[in-house]
């Protein structure tokens, strides 16, 4: 079958895109609860990858360098504004 894959942990996926990401180990690492569990696994990877992982982190950030994360969509940013909200806390501004 064309674009079947196998992880590392050996679960067979099939993926028509590049992305190499494994659907089954994502599930698995997902939160269950907090701020990130309310995102889509390419908008978490995004911030973990640019080591944002707390609230704290993410308000250092505008909404624009955020939105420019590659996996970060427009869908995302109320969500984040919400879980900063709650905190006190916002988007720089500049």
């Amino acid at each position: 079958m064309n674009g079947q894959r196998t992880c590392l942990n050996g679960h067979r996926f099939v993926k028509t895109s590049d992305c190499p990401t494994c659907p089954q180990c994502e599930a698995a690492r997902a939160p269950t609860d907090g701020w990130m569990a309310k995102l889509g696994a390419p908008a978490r990877r995004a911030l973990e990858r640019e080591g944002i992982t707390t609230l704290g982190e993410l308000a250092e950030r505008s909404e624009r360098e955020v939105l420019a994360l590659h996996g970060m969509g427009p869908g995302s940013l109320p969500k984040l504004r919400s879980a900063l909200k709650d905190q006190g806390l916002s988007f720089r501004t500049n």
